[in-house]
């Protein structure tokens, strides 16, 4: 996905670029998105940084969004939760509202929004899959079961498992991903650290992480 994007579609200005942040200032949390989802068929998890924080028990830092993973297949379950809004597929620096169906096919992002304020509350990952196996979508090599892939907080909340988020993050190691990281490997066990250790090495082969784990 992505590296042929459909026609159509806004390209985002610079200037747009720029008021995202502000445009994500009001997006829900874990909690609120889970109060919306409650009973929902379609396995999901919250991904990228706020699942760090679930998994750590506590907010360690700010997030400018928030991020849910789901399979690709159960998004029109999802999509038909939330009649009033709308969703807008993402990727490549373009924006497709409405979500057409050849924006979904050829990209993996979409972005929950608000008519009336134009406000974005949730970035929707639609990841691919076979049936109830996850497959990582940068190497179709790595496929776990979704009972592996997902956790949940004391309260219930699934997130993606830390092992999985930082494998995301070791795609494009960021200032904040580097630290998400340092402050994740203390609190993962001996078996996770050794599970990360083998996703790095078979998707990142010459990454960092690796000794530092």
């Amino acid at each position: 996905m992505e590296d042929q994007l459909p026609s159509g579609g806004a390209e985002l200005s610079p200037d747009e670029i720029e008021a995202l942040h502000a445009r994500w200032s009001s997006c829900w949390t874990p909690w609120e998105v889970a109060r919306r989802l409650a009973g929902i068929g379609t396995p999901w998890c919250v991904a990228a940084g706020w699942a760090l924080d679930l998994f750590r028990g506590e907010r360690t830092r700010a997030h400018g969004d928030i991020e849910i993973a789901i399979p690709a297949a159960g998004f029109p379950e999802v999509r038909r939760r939330f009649p009033g809004h709308v969703f807008d597929a993402v990727g490549g620096g373009r924006v497709w509202e409405g979500a057409p169906p050849e924006a979904l096919a050829a990209v993996h992002q979409t972005w929950l929004r608000e008519p009336a304020t134009g406000d974005y509350l949730l970035d929707v990952f639609r990841e691919p899959h076979d049936g109830d196996t996850w497959i990582y979508r940068r190497d179709e090599r790595i496929r776990l079961p979704y009972a592996d892939v997902v956790r949940r907080t004391p309260d219930g909340i699934p997130y993606l498992a830390p092992e999985l988020v930082l494998l995301f993050k070791a795609g494009h190691t960021r200032p904040k991903d580097q630290a998400d990281f340092e402050a994740t490997v203390p609190h993962l066990t001996a078996t996770g650290r050794a599970h990360l250790a083998a996703l790095l090495a078979r998707a990142h082969p010459e990454h960092p992480w690796i000794t530092a784990l």
